[in-house]
C-alpha cells in the first residue's frame, strides 16, 4: 500500500512536527497521532464549563451527585495508585537514574510498559476533565478559579507530548510525584463526599495543598539537573518545565496563604471569593461574588448530620432578603458588597463549606 507523500509546505511542516519527530510506537494509538483530538476535547470542556453549562444550569437545581462522586475518586485513587506503582516498580526504584534518564525508545517488554504508562497518565488528566464538569452541575461555578482551569487543561497538553514524543525516561518524575499527590487529593475528595459523619476525618486539607506546593518544587530541583547532565534526554525542556513549575508554585502558594494564613476575617471573605470556605452555623459576611442562594442550600443539605428538617433565613442589613420556605427564593442572587447574615436552623450540627477541587 502506498502512502501519499505531502505536496506542500504547510503540509511537509505537519508531517515532519507530528509524524517524523514523534515517537513511532505511540503515533499511532488513539488520540496521539493528531493534536485535533485532544484541542477539540479542551475546546469543549472551556467551552462546556466557562459559558454553556452555567447558561444551562442557571435555571436548574444543583445535581446532587455524592454517590456517583464517591465512585469518580475511588476511581481516580485507583488509577493513581497504578500509575504511581508502574513508575516506582518498573523504573524509578530498580532502573532510572535520579540525575538524568534518557527515553527508551526500543520495543523490549521493558520499553513498552513506560511508553504505555505515559499513555494511561495522559488518559487520566483527560478524565480529571470531569472535575470541573461536576462544579458546573451542581452549581459551584465559584469554584472554578484560573488556577483550577490553567491546571486542568495545561496538564493534558503536557502528557500528550510527552506520549508523542519522549514515553518514558527523565520527564516522567513530574507524573511519579503527581500520581501520589493525587492518591492523598482524591481520597479526601471520596471521603468529603460520602456526607457529614465522615468529616472529622478530612481534617488535613490544607496538608494536600502543601503537598501540590512540595511537588512542584520537587520537580523544579530534579528538572534542573539537565542544565547539568546530558543523558540524551531533550535539555531544551527545562526552558518549559522550569517556568511552569515556578508559575503551578506561585498560584498555589497564593491560595494557601489566602485560605489559611492570613487573619481570619480576610481569610473569610478571600475563600468565600474564591469559594473554599464558609463556616459556622450562623455567619455574617460580606460577598465579593455573586452567590445563588439555592447554591448555599445545597451546599448545606449535602453535609447536615441528620435527616431533620431545617430552615434557612438570608438577611441584608437585618432585614430579612431571602427565606428557604419561599419557592421563589432559590434563584435569587446575593449581591456583591452586601452584608449578609446567614441563619440555619433545625440540625445544631449543621455546618456548610465550599471547598475547591485542584
Amino acid at each position: 500500500m502506498m502512502v501519499q507523500r505531502p505536496t506542500n509546505a504547510v503540509e511537509r511542516f505537519w508531517h515532519f512536527l507530528f509524524t517524523e519527530l514523534s515517537d513511532p510506537r505511540t503515533n499511532d494509538w488513539p488520540l496521539i497521532g493528531s493534536p485535533a483530538p485532544g484541542l477539540l476535547i479542551l475546546g469543549a470542556y472551556l467551552y462546556f464549563v466557562t459559558s454553556w453549562g452555567p447558561r444551562f444550569m442557571e435555571n436548574r437545581k444543583p445535581l446532587r451527585l455524592n454517590g456517583l462522586l464517591i465512585v469518580y475518586n475511588l476511581i481516580q485513587v485507583l488509577v493513581s495508585t497504578w500509575l504511581f506503582y508502574e513508575a516506582m516498580e518498573g523504573a524509578w526504584l530498580f532502573k532510572y537514574s535520579w540525575k538524568c534518564q534518557p527515553v527508551d525508545f526500543s520495543n523490549t517488554p521493558e520499553g513498552l510498559r513506560e511508553a504505555r504508562g505515559v499513555y494511561i497518565y495522559f488518559l487520566a488528566k483527560l478524565s480529571e476533565l470531569l472535575d470541573t464538569v461536576f462544579f458546573v452541575l451542581r452549581k459551584k461555578q465559584r469554584q472554578i478559579t484560573f488556577l483550577h482551569l490553567y491546571h486542568h487543561t495545561v496538564m493534558p497538553m503536557i502528557s500528550w507530548g510527552a506520549t508523542k514524543y519522549y514515553p518514558g525516561g527523565h520527564g516522567t518524575f513530574i507524573g511519579v510525584i503527581n500520581s501520589f499527590v493525587h492518591i492523598i487529593m482524591y481520597s479526601y475528595y471520596m471521603i468529603s463526599a460520602m456526607g457529614p459523619k465522615y468529616q472529622k476525618y478530612v481534617w488535613w486539607k490544607r496538608y494536600i495543598t502543601t503537598l501540590q506546593m512540595g511537588q512542584f518544587c520537587l520537580a523544579f530541583l530534579h528538572s534542573s539537573q539537565l542544565v547539568f547532565y546530558d543523558c540524551g534526554y531533550p535539555r531544551w525542556s527545562v526552558f518549559f518545565v522550569l517556568p511552569n513549575a515556578i508559575f503551578f508554585y506561585l498560584l498555589f502558594n497564593d491560595f494557601y496563604k489566602k485560605c489559611y494564613l492570613e487573619s481570619p476575617e480576610k481569610e473569610k471573605k478571600e475563600c468565600i471569593k474564591q469559594g473554599y470556605l464558609i463556616n459556622e452555623i450562623v455567619s455574617k459576611f460580606t460577598l465579593i461574588s455573586n452567590i445563588y442562594f439555592s447554591e448555599i442550600l445545597a451546599s448545606i443539605d449535602e453535609r447536615r448530620s441528620s435527616t431533620a428538617k431545617f430552615s434557612v433565613t438570608a438577611s441584608i442589613a437585618d432585614r430579612r432578603y431571602c427565606s428557604v420556605k419561599s419557592g421563589a427564593c432559590a434563584q435569587r442572587v446575593f449581591p456583591i458588597g452586601r452584608r449578609i447574615s446567614l441563619t440555619v436552623s433545625g440540625d445544631s450540627n449543621v455546618k456548610y463549606e465550599y471547598f475547591d477541587r485542584t
